[in-house]
C-alpha cells in the first residue's frame, strides 16, 4: 500500500506555500494528513462496515513571527500561493491592543532533513468481506460455547496514516498502518450480567486475524469467572500489577504529569521534582514513539521531530519530561518529539506515546509468593491524575485475591486503586523481569484531543489503597 497519492500532488504546493509565508515568519511547517480508517463488526443479531472515526485529510501550518507561533488550518493547499499566504498572515495577525498577552519564545531549531519512512502493509490481500468472515466465525463461536452467554461481539478496525511534512529545510514523509481488534461476550448468570473482553492488534491483518480465533477460550472462562465476583472489602494492601495496570500506573503517573506544555502552564508538580527521586530505586520508566512498537509507534511527529526513546524515571529519579515544538522552545529544551494532533484541525500538544516501566529482575511466582494477603490486578478499565496535586486513581477490571502466597478462584469487580503518585511509586518493592506493551488504546488531554497511545511494562509489587 502506497503513500497517500493525495499528499504526494501537493508535495510541491507545499514546498512553494513555505516559501511564500517564509517572506513574514521566520519559521514555517506545514504538515499534511491522510488516514484511511475503517470499521468492521458483528454482533449476535447485526454485522456493519463502516468509515472509521480516525479518517481525515487537509493540511496545518505552524509560523513563529520571531516573537510567537502561530498555526491556521487548511483542506487544500493548491491556487494562487501569493493569495493564499496574504490570507494566512491576514487570519493571524494580532491586534496591537492583545499583543502584550504574546507568549514570547525563541524561534525554533528547523535542521535540515529530506527522509522517507515506511512499514509493509498488508491491507490489500484481505478484502472486507473476508475479515467480516472471520468476525462472524469468532462471534458464533464464543455464542456456542456457554448458554448463559446472550451476545458477542466482534470489532475488526483497520487504519493506514499517510503524513507529509515540509518546512524550509525539512522534507519528511511517512506511511504505516495499524489494527485494533477486539471480542466481547455478555454473560447472564441469574440476575447478574457481565461483559469481558479480549483483544488482538498489530501492524499486520493477517496476524490479528490469526490471533482472533485463539481468543475464544479466554474470553469465555473469563465472563464466567466474573460472574463469581464479589466487590472487594476497601483497604490497604500487598498488590501485584499485571503489565495492563503497570501501563495505566505509568500513564497516570508520569504520563499526563511530564508533558511539559503542563511544566509552562505551573500545572505540573513534577516540574519541582527533576532530578529528584520520585520513585522506588528499582523502577525505571520511558516513553517515546521511538521506545516500543505499538499503535503510538510513528516516524516523526506532528511538528516535523523525529520519533524518540525519552528516560523518564531512571533508578528512581526523575530525570526528563516529554515535549512539543512549542513547550521544548518556551523552556529551552530540545523537543522530544511527542507533538500530536487529534486532527489537522486541532492544536499540537505534548502527549504521551507508548509510556512503560521497564522490566525488572524478579520472578512473577516469587512475587506473589511473597504476599500474605492481597491482590493481582488485572485489565485496565480508566484511570484519572491531577497533575497538579500529584494524585492518582486507576481501575482494574478485576483482581484475584492472593493468600498465603498462591492466586486463588476469588475474584472481585470492579477495583480502584488510588492515592499519592509518589507514595504508590515509592511502595514498588518487587518488579518482573517479563514485559509487554499494550498497543491499541486512546487518550484524551483532559476530556478532548483524543491520540492513540499505549503502555505497559512488566508485573510490580505495590502497596496502595483498594476500594
Amino acid at each position: 500500500m502506497p503513500f497517500s497519492e493525495f499528499l504526494e500532488a501537493r508535495r510541491a504546493d507545499c514546498r512553494a506555500l513555505v516559501a511564500e509565508l517564509s517572506k513574514q515568519f521566520a519559521y514555517v511547517g506545514i504538515l499534511g494528513s491522510d488516514i484511511r480508517s475503517t470499521r468492521l463488526g458483528v454482533d449476535k443479531n447485526t454485522s456493519d462496515i463502516g468509515e472509521g472515526g480516525l479518517t481525515e485529510c487537509g493540511f496545518v501550518i505552524k509560523m513563529h513571527n520571531g516573537r510567537a507561533f502561530f498555526e491556521y488550518s487548511l483542506d487544500d493547499v493548491v491556487g494562487d500561493k501569493s493569495a493564499l499566504a496574504q490570507r494566512i498572515v491576514k487570519s493571524v495577525r494580532v491586534a496591537e491592543a492583545l499583543r502584550s498577552r504574546e507568549i514570547e519564545v525563541p524561534v525554533p531549531h528547523d535542521e535540515h532533513l529530506i527522509q522517507s519512512f515506511s512499514r509493509d502493509c498488508d491491507f490489500e490481500e484481505y478484502s472486507d468481506e473476508a475479515v467480516l468472515e472471520t468476525a462472524k466465525r469468532v462471534r458464533d463461536e464464543i455464542l456456542a460455547r456457554d448458554g448463559r452467554i446472550v451476545n458477542a461481539m466482534v470489532r475488526v478496525s483497520p487504519y493506514t496514516v499517510s503524513k507529509l511534512f515540509v518546512s524550509q529545510n525539512r522534507e519528511l514523509d511517512q506511511f504505516y498502518s495499524w489494527v485494533n481488534a477486539f471480542c466481547a461476550a455478555i454473560l447472564a448468570d441469574g440476575e447478574k450480567m457481565v461483559m469481558a473482553h479480549e483483544e488482538a492488534y498489530s501492524n499486520r491483518m493477517g496476524e490479528v486475524l490469526k490471533t482472533l480465533p485463539t481468543r475464544v477460550s479466554p474470553l469465555v472462562e473469563k465472563a464466567g469467572k466474573l460472574a463469581t465476583a464479589k466487590p472487594i472489602t476497601p483497604g490497604v494492601y500487598d498488590v501485584i500489577t499485571d503489565p495492563s495496570i503497570s501501563g495505566l500506573i505509568a500513564h497516570e503517573a508520569f504520563g499526563h504529569g511530564v508533558e511539559m506544555d503542563q511544566f509552562v502552564k505551573d500545572r505540573a508538580l513534577a516540574k519541582q521534582y527533576v532530578g529528584k527521586y520520585v520513585a522506588s530505586p528499582i523502577c525505571n520508566m520511558h516513553d517515546g514513539a521511538a521506545a516500543a512498537f505499538s499503535a503510538a509507534s510513528y516516524f516523526f511527529d506532528d511538528d516535523g521531530v523525529l520519533a524518540q526513546d525519552t528516560e523518564i524515571i531512571r533508578n528512581g529519579v526523575l530525570v526528563a519530561g516529554i515535549s512539543d515544538l512549542v513547550s521544548a522552545t518556551e523552556l529551552g529544551t530540545a523537543p522530544t518529539g511527542n507533538g500530536r494532533r487529534e486532527s489537522y484541525k486541532r492544536k499540537a500538544y505534548s502527549r504521551m506515546t507508548n509510556t512503560f516501566f521497564c522490566p525488572g529482575k524478579d520472578k512473577l511466582e516469587d512475587m506473589i509468593a511473597s504476599i500474605k494477603h492481597g491482590y493481582m490486578l488485572f485489565e485496565t478499565n480508566n484511570g484519572m491524575e491531577d497533575p497538579k496535586n500529584w494524585q492518582i486513581q486507576c481501575t482494574a477490571e478485576y483482581g484475584i485475591e492472593i493468600v498465603d502466597g498462591k492466586l486463588t478462584d476469588n475474584y472481585v469487580s470492579p477495583v480502584v486503586m488510588s492515592g499519592s503518585v509518589p507514595e504508590l511509586l515509592q511502595s514498588i518493592s518487587m518488579v518482573s523481569d517479563d514485559f509487554r506493551v499494550i498497543g491499541s488504546g486512546g487518550c484524551g488531554k483532559g476530556y478532548k484531543e483524543w491520540v492513540r497511545v499505549a503502555d505497559g511494562g512488566p508485573a510490580l509489587k505495590v502497596k496502595v489503597k483498594l476500594a
